[in-house]
């Protein structure tokens, strides 16, 4: 059965920030210049804001450029910063740290708590009032290459087929994907994208690049008593539960109907293959400056997301022959900011003004190299700049590690970043990380409540994760030996930590008693962190795409 083809100027894969600035800036740009240009957006959550995930508090930068009258036009920026703590947590005590000790650039003050997936949903609205056509549900499972010339350009994309059974074969509803032509495709598909991650080895992008760094970002949705609800309070936290060796740290904001969003991240350089990242996550909360918040509230959902921690030296080269990478596709967060929104969708609009270029010249399937120049001379390259030795100053520790950042970022506010012209290296990546388990302690997590502190499966299910049951599993190993015959045997079976959502499984192998044991893999709990696709020490998991639609259902997160 052969692929239905349809053809775009130009087409964007994934439906987030950075993806839906791009589709309203090329609209906006060929209004401007009475010229038509197609747009289309591919996005394989179930509907916009599906799949996104993030803290939020945005810095309304972008959107001021974007869409100066985004107040009048009702986008869902309602809740402004009134009240900015941050913390150091030990065992058993809390430490304010003035406002006046920390640097400038670190303060939220004009930026708003947020609910990123609404106001992806609200970006949608706006893109397609523009003509923007806007396909949800719609996995992007392949690259179209040029074949016909050796630089292969991107001629587009295919999104997956639908109704193949576990086994490989055609079910009753089989229906072949369509193919999606345009002369620039770019991509958005956010922090560890499958299909970026291909177009990094096929074009050499990351040659001569700084590995990329990453984080696990876990979130949960609270409604909580209205005698405890303080809209505009914005706390973060470094320190407990993570020992001084483990970077990461809170987030706890107070936003709409006595909403709260709560947070933990976790760098995934860690150490320790006993540590658990959901584990910490839930720990945290249970703090004495922490669980008050809690008291009498109900849980309303649950989600994690992988971060891009690199910072400027883990960007890789933007463009390649038919098209670039936007937004977290590439990693532009701001670490100590945490912070990447704003940047996401600056590079999205660069992007679309560089696109938009290329199409009036009539141009195709080139490289968009005014992408990367505009980029080089953006706001963006300085808001990353000036925070480009915090992230690797984090291998000399919690204290070190945060005195060493505080002096760089407040020289960089007081003009003086000249005094610091050197650039710190990322030299490994986070897989590499890993000592074995017979180096490193045991840690022992308390119970779950099921109050506060909750199982991994009731987690998944507050996140409203739901897959097509009978399909191939998205998540592959290359060689299936080496979940048991390397991470279990040296690293105590990492996977069944790292993973946020209970996917990996180490069970017995047979009924016998020596049987031993064999990696389970429970692909539909999968929540599309993207983790296990970055740690597992081999590199033997590939994350690929799913049937489109599948995944978890966020709402307001």
């Amino acid at each position: 059965m052969p692929r239905e083809v349809m053809e775009y100027d130009v087409v964007i894969v994934g439906g987030g920030p950075a993806g839906l600035s791009a589709a309203i800036r090329l609209k906006q740009l060929a209004a401007e210049n009475q010229r038509e240009v197609s747009v289309c957006v591919l996005e394989k959550g179930s509907e916009i804001g599906a799949h996104i995930l993030s803290g939020a508090v945005i810095d309304p930068k972008a959107i001021n450029e974007l869409i100066p009258d985004w107040r009048a036009l009702g986008a869902p920026l309602k809740i402004p910063v009134t009240e900015d703590r941050f913390m150091i947590l030990t065992a058993d005590k809390a430490y304010s740290i003035p406002n006046w000790l920390l640097p400038p650039l670190m303060s939220n003050h004009g930026n708003y708590i947020i609910s990123l997936g609404n106001l992806c949903r609200w970006l949608a609205q706006q893109a397609e009032s523009l003509g923007v056509e806007v396909y949800a549900g719609f996995a992007a499972a392949e690259i179209l290459y040029d074949v016909r010339e050796n630089g292969g350009a991107v001629l587009g994309v295919a999104t997956g087929d639908v109704g193949i059974a576990k086994d490989g074969t055609r079910k009753p509803e089989y229906q072949p994907g369509m193919e999606l032509r345009a002369k620039y495709t770019l991509f958005a598909e956010g922090c560890r994208g499958s299909l970026s991650q291909e177009l990094m080895s096929k074009f050499n992008l990351r040659d001569g690049i700084d590995p990329q760094k990453y984080g696990i970002g876990l979130k949960e949705l609270w409604q909580i008593a209205p005698e405890k609800h303080r809209p505009g309070l914005v706390l973060h936290s470094q320190g407990w539960p993570l020992d001084t060796t483990t970077g990461g740290g809170s987030f706890l904001y107070h936003f709409g109907e006595q909403l709260v969003a709560v947070g933990f991240v976790v760098h995934l350089d860690y150490e320790n293959p006993y540590l658990s990242p959901y584990d910490e996550f839930q720990r945290f909360k249970t703090h004495a400056a922490i669980r008050g918040t809690f008291e009498g509230a109900k849980r309303l959902s649950y989600g994690a997301r992988a971060i891009n921690e690199g910072g400027l030296q883990s960007v890789p080269r933007l463009v390649f022959p038919g098209g670039a990478l936007i937004g977290c596709a590439a990693g532009f967060v701001n670490l100590p900011r945490i912070k990447g929104t704003h940047n996401a969708m600056k590079t999205g609009m660069l992007a679309a003004e560089a696109a938009f270029a290329a199409l009036r010249e009539d141009r195709q399937h080139d490289a968009l190299t005014a992408y990367s120049a505009m980029f080089r001379q953006s706001w963006v390259y300085d808001d990353l700049y000036k925070v480009r030795n915090v992230k690797p100053g984090l291998k000399w520790g919690l204290w070190g590690g945060t005195a060493h950042g505080g002096v760089h970022m407040w020289l960089s506010d007081l003009g003086l970043g000249a005094l610091v012209p050197w650039t710190l290296r990322h030299n490994k990546p986070d897989h590499e990380s890993l000592k074995p388990a017979a180096e490193m302690p045991k840690i022992d997590y308390p119970k779950y409540d099921g109050v506060l502190t909750f199982d991994k499966l009731s987690s998944v299910f507050v996140s409203n994760t739901n897959h097509e049951e009978n399909q191939p599993s998205h998540l592959q190993l290359r060689d299936p030996t080496i979940p048991v015959n390397v991470n279990l045997a040296l690293y105590d079976g990492p996977e069944q930590r790292y993973c946020p959502a209970g996917v990996y499984e180490f069970v017995a192998a047979g009924a016998s008693a020596g049987a031993g044991k064999r990696l389970q893999i429970n692909a539909p709990n999968c929540v599309h962190c993207k983790t296990c696709d970055i740690k597992d020490p081999r590199q033997n998991i590939h994350w690929v795409t799913p049937e489109g639609g599948g995944g978890p259902n966020y709402p307001n997160m």
